[in-house]
């Protein structure tokens, strides 16, 4: 995979997330002849540069959570913060060479595939209000914006109305004094059971307004301490085994996963002993109490959001918020709730979400209105029919409830290298998979949730409006490394 192509490539990756950092790399260390990162913001690192948020956090455990090619023995803490992380990837970008490859604050705004060249032109606003724009060409465009990239605000009556402070958990302000004042949270996924301790110690009154309890699980963080840094900087094999020790733990619980969801007692007993112990109130353990199968939504990781909630300075509101008004929220119920500010940790635009940016593909191909008449899908989460020399990372049914991310995201790497290197060695121009191709991998997708804990009866953001999961893969993580492992030629057409 080192070796230089046979034919020059202009690449373009857009977005300079975990995904385009380690694309970039691969492709520079594969000699691509052109290749350049494009960044709408002023900054690398994507989803771990927006959200700042307090107490922003991984939750897959750090030595797992990094990509293989680049340890790290230094990680501070079992599950890495958003700055550590952040730091990570800044320096994994310096120290492979590809910080002069990222163009920041180069938004692109559109891609069009020409028929004619057989070259894809993206159009590049390059000032904030996007006043200046530029075009460029590409051989290859590789969209790795990434899933969480597209902010979700609630679509609640009235919320252009309301007079105080309103932003997404993605967007925080910092600015905003939060001592001796009421705030409204809306939303308990994720985000929110990390960010809600912090305000809960800050706010005067923190209202909580929960649609679905999450199932919750204790985190089990805890310092690393500088002799155990130590140990795996002398010793790289040590790290290299921890690694996998987290890996192979993860991935056992997809057992209970997509094999036989009854596994899943066990968990939810322990998940329901946690909340008794740590709520005593039965009013309250009742509001926090899922009624759905764990997993089914995702299982979040928190040994604080439980004490935050007891605190005599927060309200748990399960009551529909009926409409936002000027100074506030008011529920089905008819009841008022006065507030300075609101935060929306209501997650972001994945399962029913678009194109990531207008992509018009060969003979004029919109893949924003194809994915949003049909739901978004595509080849293995990459390739999709009539769009040549296109391709996706972290798309369409990649994503995963039990294990890392970063462990998908190099599976595709080394996908998306190896159909580069198989359009070089054939002396094609352009590469497409057929139509039939993706419509089958997608049926055997979809067929592949049923029985899943996924589609056990519960709404999640996974699910798109059809009940179509367009989102998570319905497996082991090794099975998509397996299909993933090589290009099966025959099933893309190739054009000079």
């Amino acid at each position: 995979m080192t070796r230089s192509c046979k034919i020059p490539l202009r690449v373009a990756i857009v977005g300079s997330g975990f995904a385009g950092i380690g694309m970039a790399i691969r492709l520079k260390q594969m000699g691509v002849a052109s290749l350049t990162v494009y960044e709408a913001a002023g900054d690398i690192g994507g989803t771990w540069r927006d959200n700042d948020y307090p107490g922003a956090a991984c939750d897959i455990p750090s030595h797992l959570y990094s990509f293989s090619f680049a340890p790290n023995p230094s990680w501070s803490r079992t599950f890495g913060s958003q700055r550590e992380i952040l730091d990570y990837l800044k320096r994994c970008a310096r120290d492979h060479g590809v910080e002069p490859l990222i163009r920041c604050n180069a938004r692109v705004t559109k891609a069009r595939f020409d028929d004619d060249a057989r070259v894809w032109h993206l159009d590049i606003a390059t000032a904030p209000d996007g006043s200046t724009h530029e075009t460029v060409e590409a051989d290859v465009v590789i969209a790795a914006n990434g899933p969480l990239s597209r902010p979700a605000m609630p679509g609640i009556a009235g919320i252009e109305r309301f007079g105080g402070a309103l932003f997404h958990s993605a967007r925080w302000d910092h600015t905003y004094p939060f001592e001796g004042k009421t705030v409204a949270v809306i939303g308990t996924g994720a985000s929110a059971v990390q960010f809600i301790p912090h305000l809960q110690r800050r706010a005067a009154r923190l209202c909580v307004f929960q649609r679905t309890p999450p199932w919750i699980m204790p985190r089990p963080d805890r310092t690393i301490s500088p002799h155990a840094q130590g140990a795996f900087r002398w010793l790289p094999l040590a790290q290299q085994i921890a690694r996998w020790m987290i890996y192979w733990r993860h991935e056992a619980r997809a057992l209970a996963f997509i094999v036989n969801t009854q596994w899943m007692q066990g968990p939810m007993r322990f998940a329901t002993s946690y909340l008794a112990r740590r709520v005593q109130d039965p009013v309250l353990r009742a509001k926090l109490t899922p009624n759905y199968l764990l997993g089914c939504k995702r299982v979040l990781l928190s040994s604080d959001y439980y004490p935050a909630l007891t605190q005599p300075n927060v309200d748990v509101v399960t009551t529909p918020i009926r409409e936002i008004v000027e100074d506030g929220l008011v529920t089905d119920d008819g009841r008022h709730w006065p507030v300075d500010a609101i935060v929306c940790g209501t997650g972001f635009q994945v399962a029913d979400a678009g194109a990531p940016f207008p992509i018009i593909g060969a003979h004029g191909a919109d893949l924003d209105a194809r994915w949003r008449a049909n739901g978004p899908q595509a080849y293995l989460g990459t390739s999709i029919a009539g769009f040549p020399n296109f391709f996706m990372m972290i798309g369409p049914n990649t994503g995963l409830g039990h294990n890392s991310m970063v462990y998908m995201i190099e599976s595709h790497i080394a996908y998306i290298a190896r159909c580069l290197r198989t359009l070089c060695e054939r002396g094609a121009r352009t590469m497409e998979v057929r139509e039939t191709v993706e419509h089958a991998y997608n049926e055997r997708l979809q067929n592949a949730f049923r029985g899943t804990v996924w589609m056990s009866g519960c709404r999640s953001w996974y699910l798109s409006e059809r009940g179509r999961n367009t989102t998570l893969w319905p497996g082991f993580s090794f099975a998509f490394r397996r299909l993933t492992r090589r290009v099966k030629a025959n099933h893309y057409r190739f054009g000079d």
